[in-house]
């Protein structure tokens, strides 16, 4: 019997970057290619800075929206300590997208942890298969600082099997119809970075 093959993919972040909507646009692009879609989020302390994960598994038949350790084909993150934080569900070889900003943590900011100095160098060590950009500039360029999930999809798309249409109907449908242009602007710079 023939393996059913389902892509995983594993967006990390911090509340209020907008890895929820970005996560939307990653499903509704696999449903606009004729794909099951499963996703599952964890927003934990979103609301005061905290983690938030989404996962997104997509083929023929999904029977579950958890990624599994070691199984993401992508990893896309938008904070760099996020990307390390969940490095354990991508697979080998797999590709890892993260945004280069630095949000500091309140246990940081508090006194009772550290930022790595060193986050640059401990994702090139960590992923091969790296693209390190960021996003926010990008995002800026094309009119709003705020469309830097929107970038990092673009750079992230390039390792999915998604059609480019797919990638501009699910924009199109999940941002408000005065931010669409410069969402899809945001798309295609993302894209050059890969």
């Amino acid at each position: 019997m023939k393996e059913i093959k389902t892509t995983s993919i594993v967006l990390a972040g911090v509340g209020g970057q907008g890895i929820l909507l970005a996560s939307e646009i990653v499903a509704q692009a696999a449903m606009a290619a004729g794909y099951e879609v499963k996703t599952n989020e964890v927003h934990g302390m979103a609301q005061r800075g905290g983690s938030v994960l989404a996962q997104i598994r997509y083929g023929k038949k999904v029977y579950s929206p958890l990624v599994g350790c070691g199984t993401a084909q992508v990893l896309g993150s938008l904070e760099r300590i996020e990307a390390l934080r969940f490095a354990s569900y991508l697979a080998p070889g797999g590709l890892c997208v993260v945004n280069s900003q630095k949000i500091v943590p309140v246990t940081v900011s508090m006194g009772a942890a550290s930022y790595p100095d060193d986050a640059e160098i401990r994702l090139k060590n960590k992923f091969p298969n790296l693209i390190y950009f960021d996003a926010a500039e990008e995002a800026g360029t094309c009119g709003n600082l705020r469309a830097a999930n929107v970038a990092l999809l673009g750079a992230l798309s390039t390792g999915l099997d998604l059609p480019e249409k797919a990638w501009h109907k699910a924009i199109e449908v999940s941002v408000p119809e005065k931010y669409k242009d410069v969402n899809l602007k945001a798309f295609e710079r993302g894209k050059t970075k890969a």
